[in-house]
């Protein structure tokens, strides 16, 4: 698969201000709807949004550090690594449920959460945007990060970008989910 940079980067953007658009819909129910569960071992909408928000902490940093010092000029086109792309796809939802073990430090269940989970995902998802925007100007192919179960393993920019976004979007579709049961 090959794509245009500036269409892949583009649409992540358009992703990405989906998701502040839900989140701020999130905000304007109330914190027990916010922290129900369907279930004991199940998570609640804010868990489920505090688990991005520590996928974003790693990512975040990482991303902006390697744009930063990133001396690589934009390409035309971007192809995604094997590792990459599997990661990447590996997150999109489906529609069978494909059920994913999360590592500990990830796992926010049963945390005493509220709505300021949801002020720091918009503020992540506000960070992205600028960096999606900044990744316009390198080489999102040649530019590398290294990922959160392993500082040894480096992706594309580009997958990395695709990793992240879907994942959110795999997330936020659980947190439909659960809000739906309420």
């Amino acid at each position: 698969m090959k794509i245009s940079s500036l269409q892949l980067i583009s649409e992540l953007k358009s992703t990405v201000q989906e998701h502040i658009r839900y989140a701020e819909t999130l905000q304007q129910k109330t914190e027990r709807e916010l922290n129900f569960r369907v279930s004991e071992d199940s998570w609640s909408v804010l868990e489920c949004i505090e688990h991005l928000n520590r996928y974003g902490e790693f990512y975040i940093p990482e991303i902006s550090s390697r744009i930063s010092a990133s001396q690589s000029s934009p390409k035309a086109t971007f192809s995604p690594g094997i590792l990459g792309n599997y990661f990447a796809k590996s997150m999109l939802p489906k529609t069978k449920l494909n059920k994913m073990k999360t590592f500990k430090s990830m796992n926010p269940i049963h945390s005493q959460l509220d709505k300021k989970v949801l002020d720091t995902f918009i503020l992540q998802q506000d960070q992205l945007l600028e960096l999606l925007q900044k990744a316009e100007h390198i080489n999102i192919g040649k530019t590398r990060t290294s990922i959160s179960i392993s500082k040894l393993i480096r992706l594309k920019l580009g997958d990395t970008f695709r990793f992240v976004i879907y994942h959110n979007i795999r997330h936020l579709e659980q947190a439909k989910r659960v809000l739906a049961a309420v």
